[in-house]
Order: structure tokens, then C-alpha cells, then sequence
């Protein structure tokens, strides 16, 4: 039995670890092979040898060749061979991004079929491998890699890895894994769909709509847009597709997307067949790109009778921000058949921003559970699923029944009144009554039956300004971000002749401090300012990266010698690439701030550096100025 690779690693937890990483590797290999889009368990039991072995001779291996495959898988067993113990055996399907392959799975000895041009499944008898957990000692361990055949080992690249990824990237994986041992606070990925009718859709989405990517207008990352909003989409249609087909349908379902941002997702979900249309308080620059079979509408929205849809199949709030804890209320007071997916972002509450409660779970989990309690609170059986987008914030909710009969409507209301009634009070809002009489008037259809609540509902909440306020710290007024500069700077540099660190001849470093130390440098109305900002102190220090590095919550006078004499090897990085492209496209547009204030001036010269060293080395800027704002 050739050992192909082995690790050795330690750990001091026991061999839970090892089978919480096998069990990654079965159910979800495409964590580790980025050619899978998933795969499909269609069996799992618990079988003897001799059931295996007539498991083998059913799928074109003969009596001799059953034997030599049930001794390999024996050897791995440090029992002696007992025809009444059991192995754990499942039947999967690979679900590669292209075509669709199958394998058995024996605990961790692994056994591939392919399926022939009639449908019927051959043993590939080449591609049979073991994985060993061996006990060194006390906490040390070794995984080995076992081959049948290894000379005969057959790869395509996709469901049949090579060899030298076997042992160079699925080892290491699966040891990072046991000694990990991390639960996940969320459910895997597409749990609610199925995972080969989501992969065939995003493919033909994704090639029907990349297009999109060289003509994208705005200025956020067309990559990241572009596809994210083809997963969602695709993740709708194959969701839309199968409650059709429970529930024998054959009509399209409409939608409405509240906070649309920039209708991509409207865009796709119209032309895929789905009448609906989009919402948004501020219209973007593509939207005249998509033409009138995509509705969009440029209109502020408040939870209030005026925006009920009773007509519509299902509500989204995709990254919806202020509106998102409020799609489940409305999706249940448009028609009791009204449905809703959301995919929370930004935090907020009812009528401000989401105060956290629970400090032992993250923010994020404990934000998910808010709007998941929102829901229930709403009559909604909630599901949750977790979705294969570019992003950090992947949690979905869905609500596509209630749980109560459409007879119990009025206490139903009773119950979502009085919970956003009790959030309005925590969240200290004053509430006045209104006949919504100036509101957009949208939809005055009511829902089928009497509610309590008054027609604006949504008195106190503040939806977001039509004109996208710059708060990330860049369109403060220059000498004021210039005075803090200045100031934080030189007390970096101060740090290091009092440590004895600026030696004469050599340029001066500086020292680190903290950013709550640098924040205690400023004055209190400075401060004031920089707290309207987002991020604060750290993203204007950060986006003075000409002047400071800020690294672990440290800032550090930046050493512009350490980038130009970083390592070949080591360059050629993401991050630097998008550095190289900044420096390029602004080079010599703004002036070095070394050359003017250090005291030993730029540790680059003139001609190594991106930055002027003085008036006749400034060149034009072709970028369009920012607004700046009035520092009063």
C-alpha cells in the first residue's frame, strides 16, 4: 500500500478534529477545489465488507479485482478484518462548474466512478486512496496519503485532482481543519437550493451578463457588482423556480426591490422573465443603460400604506440598509401571500442604528438573529441559507409561508405592533400621528384585512438623504486635515529622539503610538468632527497613507525606502499592484509631504519619488476635484 505524502503536525485536542475535517473534505470539497461547484450526496448507509464487496462486482469489477480493493481498504484498519463491522459509505455526485461526475466515499478511503455515455456508473479502479491519522505521541500526530495504484493514478483536472495537489494543498487543508476545529455560527452554503441547478444557471448568467463588467459607469469595483448580483440572481431564480414547482405553478413571479442601489439585480431578474421593478431614494448613472423593460423608480421610501404591495409575489432587500428590518412588516401587511428575501448589511433598527445586546456572539450573527426575531415576530416560518457572493456578509434570510392562518390576521398584527412599538420606546423616537396625505402615493391598496396601526406606521423613521453625504473622512476641508497631519507626525517623530532612536546621519523613522494615543493628542472639538465621519481618526489617517502606515491599530511614519527596495519575490501582490496603478495614475500630481516637513526631507530622491519635490516638480491632476465641506 504506497504512502504517497504525509504531514506531521500537532494538536493537543483528540481525533474529532480529524473527522470534522474529513467531513469538510466529503460535503463540501469545494472549499478546497475551486473547479467543484458543490456536490450532491444521493446515498449514505452504513455497509459490511461483504455488502461492499458486492457493491464493486455491480459496478464492472470482477471477483479478483473486489478482493484486492477490499484488502487495500482493510489495510488502512488496525483491527483484524471482521465481516461484522461496519464502514460509513456514501454516494456523491461532484458538481464541477462545467460537467458532472460521481464518487464513493468509504470513511476515508475514497473510491471514483465515472458514469458511462447510458448512465451507468464504472469503477475507476486507479483513483482509490486512503487518508491516515497516526498517533505519534503525546500531541503529535501524522496524516498520510495512500494510494491503490499510484503509477495508474488518473487526473482531469477537475473532479480528479493531480497528485502533487492531493498532497500539496488537500493535506494541508485537512490539517488546518482538524487542528481548527471551528463550528461555523451559520449554515453552509445554497442549503435551501439545489446545488446543481444553481451551478448550471450561474454559468449561463454569468456569461450572459459579464459584459456588463467593460461598461459598468459607476465607481465601485465592476467585478464585485457585477457578479455578486449574478449569484443573488441566480440564487432567486433557482428559489422562485422550485417553489413553482411545489406548488404547480406555471406563472412567473412578480417582485419588488426596495433599495435597489444600482437595479443590476431588477435588471436581471426582468429580462430572465419576472415582472417587478426596483426602488430606490437616489437614481444611478446605469440605470439609462438598461432601457424600459427594466422598471426602476427614483423615490425615497417610508414604511407607511403607501408603500404596501399586495400585488407582488415577493419583496427583496438586497444590502437594503435602514429599510432592511422593515421588508419582513411590510411583506406581511402587503397580503398575507406576500413572500421576502433579504440579505442584511449595514445595521440598523427600526429608527436608527442596531445597539448591540450580546457581546458573546459577533455583530454580525447578533444582527442576523435581530432580523431573523423580526421575521418570526411577523408570522413568517424564517429560513436562513448562506450565499456564494464576493462578500463578507453573505447571510440571507427568507420568509415563504406563515405560520399562522390567514384567519389569525388580526392578532397576527397585533403581535408586529406592539414588538415595533417596543423597539420605537427603546429607541427613544417621539412618535406623531399622520394621515400621510404629502407621502409618494404608490400602492393605496390596503391589505385584505383590518390592521390596527394608523397609516404611517413608520413615523420617526429616517430614510437616507437623496444626496449621498461623502463621510469617509475625504471631503473635510484640507487645512484641517493638514493641522492634524502635522501634528500627529510630529509627535511620531518626537517619540524617536526621545528614545534615543534619531541618530544624527540617518533618517529619522519616527515611533508608533496607538490610535486611541493618538486621539488623545487632539482637541475635543477636533475629535467631535471626526466622529461624524466613518471610521473616524483611523480612516483619515489612513487615507493620508503618503505620510503614516497604520498596521494593528499602531500608526507609524511610513518609510517609502522599505516599498522601493522590497524583495522581487516578494512583490507582484494584489495590494501592491492597486498601489502601483494609485502612484501611476497621480504621479507627481501632489506634492511630497516629506520633502516639506520632515526634518531630514525625503528619504527618496526626486526622481524615485511619486511625489513633487517642490513647485517644478508639480504636475496637473486629471482627476476631478472634490467637494469639499464647510468646516463650520
Amino acid at each position: 500500500m504506497p504512502k504517497l505524502f504525509e504531514i506531521k503536525f500537532a494538536d493537543k485536542s483528540n481525533t474529532g478534529g480529524f473527522w470534522s475535517a474529513i467531513d469538510v473534505w466529503i460535503k463540501k470539497p469545494h472549499v478546497v477545489n475551486k473547479r467543484l461547484c458543490g456536490v450532491k450526496e444521493t446515498q449514505s448507509k452504513n455497509v459490511g465488507f461483504e455488502e461492499l464487496g458486492n457493491i464493486l462486482l455491480t459496478h464492472g469489477i470482477d471477483t479478483s479485482e473486489s478482493k484486492d480493493v477490499l484488502t487495500f481498504l482493510n489495510s488502512g484498519v488496525e483491527l483484524e478484518h471482521d465481516k461484522e463491522r461496519l464502514l460509513s459509505f456514501c454516494v456523491r455526485t461532484f458538481i464541477p462548474k462545467v460537467n458532472f461526475l460521481a464518487d464513493f466515499t468509504t470513511c476515508t478511503q475514497h473510491i471514483d466512478l465515472n458514469t458511462s455515455e447510458e448512465g451507468t456508473a464504472f469503477l475507476r479502479k486507479n483513483n482509490i486512496y486512503q487518508i491516515h491519522l497516526l498517533a505519534e505521541k503525546t500531541d503529535e500526530w501524522t496524516l498520510e496519503l495512500h494510494l491503490m495504484r499510484p503509477d495508474d493514478w488518473f487526473s482531469d483536472g477537475v473532479a480528479y485532482p493531480k497528485l502533487p495537489w492531493l498532497g500539496g494543498e488537500l493535506l494541508p487543508k485537512l490539517v488546518r481543519w482538524a487542528t481548527e476545529s471551528k463550528t461555523s455560527e451559520f449554515k453552509s452554503t445554497l442549503s435551501l437550493l439545489p446545488v446543481e441547478k444553481y451551478s448550471i444557471m450561474y454559468q449561463q448568467l454569468k456569461d450572459k451578463y459579464k459584459e456588463m463588467v467593460k461598461v459598468w459607469p459607476e465607481v465601485t469595483n465592476p467585478e464585485k457588482f457585477v457578479f455578486e448580483d449574478v449569484a443573488i440572481a441566480t440564487y432567486l431564480l433557482v428559489l422562485w423556480g422550485e417553489e413553482r414547482a411545489e406548488k404547480g405553478l406555471t406563472v412567473k413571479q412578480s417582485f419588488v426591490d426596495l433599495g435597489c442601489g444600482n437595479g443590476l439585480l431588477v435588471h436581471i431578474l426582468s429580462n430572465e422573465g419576472h415582472p417587478g421593478k426596483g426602488i430606490d431614494v437616489r437614481k444611478r448613472k446605469i440605470w439609462d443603460m438598461y432601457g424600459p423593460q427594466t422598471h426602476l423608480e427614483e423615490t425615497a421610501i417610508t414604511p407607511s400604506d403607501s408603500f404596501l404591495f399586495p400585488g407582488t409575489d415577493w419583496l427583496i432587500g438586497n444590502h437594503s440598509d435602514e429599510l432592511t428590518p422593515w421588508i419582513p412588516v411590510i411583506a406581511a401587511r402587503s397580503s398575507f401571500s406576500c413572500r421576502y428575501f433579504v440579505l442584511p448589511c449595514c445595521f440598523f433598527d427600526f429608527y436608527g442604528k442596531y445597539q448591540r445586546r450580546h457581546c458573546k456572539k459577533s455583530q454580525y450573527k447578533e444582527y442576523i438573529d435581530f432580523i431573523s426575531e423580526v421575521s418570526t415576530v411577523c408570522g413568517f416560518n424564517t429560513e436562513e441559507d448562506c450565499l456564494r457572493i464576493p462578500s463578507t456578509k453573505r447571510v440571507c434570510l427568507v420568509g415563504k409561508s406563515r405560520s399562522y392562518q390567514l384567519s389569525d390576521e388580526p392578532q397576527a398584527e397585533e403581535w408586529r405592533d406592539k414588538y415595533i412599538q417596543g423597539r420605537q420606546t427603546g429607541s427613544g423616537v417621539t412618535v406623531r400621528e399622520s394621515n400621510a396625505e404629502g407621502e409618494a402615493e404608490h400602492h393605496h391598496d390596503h391589505s385584505e384585512t383590518d390592521r390596527i396601526h394608523g397609516t404611517n406606521w413608520g413615523a420617526g423613521f429616517q430614510p437616507r438623504e437623496r444626496i449621498e453625504t461623502v463621510r469617509n473622512c475625504a471631503a473635510l476641508p484640507r487645512d484641517f486635515v493638514d493641522g492634524i497631519v502635522l501634528c500627529v507626525a510630529t509627535s511620531l517623530l518626537g517619540l524617536a529622539r526621545d528614545e534615543g532612536g534619531d541618530v544624527p546621519g540617518t533618517w529619522n523613522t519616527g515611533g508608533r503610538l496607538s490610535v486611541r494615543e493618538v486621539a488623545e493628542l487632539l482637541e475635543q472639538e477636533t475629535l467631535q468632527v471626526l466622529k461624524k465621519e466613518c471610521g473616524g481618526l483611523q480612516t483619515l489617517l489612513k487615507n493620508n497613507h503618503q505620510v503614516f502606515r497604520v498596521e494593528g491599530g499602531m500608526v507609524h511614519i511610513r518609510d517609502w525606502r522599505v516599498q522601493a527596495q522590497r524583495p522581487r519575490g516578494l512583490q507582484g501582490t494584489r495590494a501592491d499592484s492597486k498601489r502601483k496603478h494609485l502612484i501611476s495614475g497621480a504621479l507627481k500630481t501632489r506634492a511630497c509631504w516629506f520633502h516639506a516637513h520632515h526634518p531630514h526631507g525625503c528619504p527618496l530622491q526626486a526622481e524615485e519619488c511619486a511625489f513633487a519635490h517642490g513647485p517644478d516638480d508639480l504636475r496637473p491632476s486629471t482627476r476631478p476635484l472634490k467637494k469639499m465641506k464647510n468646516s463650520n
